[in-house]
């Protein structure tokens, strides 16, 4: 399903300009110094969606830092663009940058629904809750028009199988009716990533996203229809966003968000050097504070892939920046966590009247 159809104008805003040569790749293309290229062109390119031809759709996870242990995500890439994106870097394993190719070439899993079908119906699944957009966001633009994670939802209402959605594009609320579903056999929940109130700051770290006010109107929305939400501060930024941890969590609990978490600055493989660049050309007198705190925060290096330290960091600064989400969480009155998914009301469609047959 190649397509070159923008789903925005052309001179919509980028997450960055840069296009680097993955870490897999032994040869890349140089432009030509000399030539007459224009780089506004480079960062106004189309977005192209190309068939993923995945013959499964649940991926599963043995992190021992990441609460879910399997996962769907009907697109590969992300149109929404944040300089920040952990997940620029699982591009490079389709011969992609993790640079503008990550935002610009996104993979659709047009069989998503119909594979997820045949596999809750295997007699191997066992009922567990799924996360939706564990690596890349499930609602980012083009789902408006192609409804993929809609019919999965449809999928999983059908089979009553738990789901925990995180995104940051407020056209969740459009299945507020199947999560609600879902909701009433405790089987959904909804957490929605809120990085800054700050319009200015919002539009060049995470150009294509939501506003924020569409955001806490969705969390309105989806409490309202009975889904348990959250809001997720991520990532949390030193000197960029961190200050705002207060007033984001107190904004959430306004627009109905019963719980919430936060997930520091990670930076894996060529991130750094692309979230390097986003800083200089958008903060350069903040550049070398944000990274040397970060440093101070990953153990003397831009990133800490360790279990157990990735999510958090460490030291003194980390150790303030949880103190000051956590003393505000709780005067807020948000809940401890999350509340719990069940799986005990999952059923294979058509199954009892297969029996009855027998």
């Amino acid at each position: 399903m190649e397509s070159n159809e923008p789903t925005l104008p052309r001179a919509a805003h980028r997450g960055t300009p840069l296009n680097p040569a993955g870490r897999f790749e032994r040869w890349r293309a140089e432009p030509d110094p000399d030539a007459d290229l224009d780089p506004a062109e480079e960062r106004a390119r189309r977005t192209e969606f190309l068939t993923d031809s995945s013959v499964s759709i649940i991926s599963r996870n043995e992190s021992p830092d990441i609460p879910f242990r399997v996962s769907l995500n009907p697109y590969r890439g992300c149109e929404h663009g944040c300089a920040y994106c952990y997940a620029r870097p699982t591009h490079e394993y389709l011969g992609y940058s993790a640079g503008l190719d990550f935002e610009t070439r996104i993979l659709v899993k047009e069989r998503a629904p119909e594979l997820l079908r045949a596999e809750l119906s295997a007699s191997s699944w066992e009922p567990q809750w799924l996360a939706l957009s564990g690596v890349t966001d499930a609602y980012q633009p083009v789902e408006r028009r192609l409804g993929l994670t809609r019919r999965c939802l449809e999928v999983l209402v059908d089979f009553r199988n738990p789901v925990g959605v995180v995104t940051k594009n407020a056209l969740v609320a459009r299945d507020a009716d199947l999560l609600g579903e879902l909701a009433r056999y405790q089987a959904a929940r909804v957490a929605l990533t809120v990085t800054t109130l700050d319009p200015g700051l919002r539009r060049v770290l995470e150009p294509r996203t939501s506003p924020v006010e569409a955001r806490f109107a969705a969390l309105r929305e989806l409490a309202a229809a009975g889904v348990p939400t959250a809001v997720m501060i991520a990532p949390v930024i030193p000197a960029i966003n961190d200050h705002e941890i207060p007033a984001v969590l107190e904004a959430a609990r306004q627009a109905g968000a019963t719980s919430a978490s936060m997930v520091l600055l990670r930076l894996p493989y060529g991130l750094g050097d692309l979230f390097e660049d986003w800083l200089c050309r958008h903060f350069p007198e903040r550049a070398d504070k944000v990274l040397h705190r970060l440093e101070e925060m990953r153990g003397g290096r831009r990133n800490d892939p360790r279990f157990g330290t990735r999510m958090r960091g460490e030291g003194v600064f980390a150790e303030q920046t949880r103190a000051l989400f956590d003393v505000s969480r709780r005067r807020l009155g948000y809940a401890d966590s999350a509340p719990e998914l069940s799986a005990a009301s999952f059923r294979r469609p058509g199954s009892a009247t297969q029996m009855a047959l027998l």
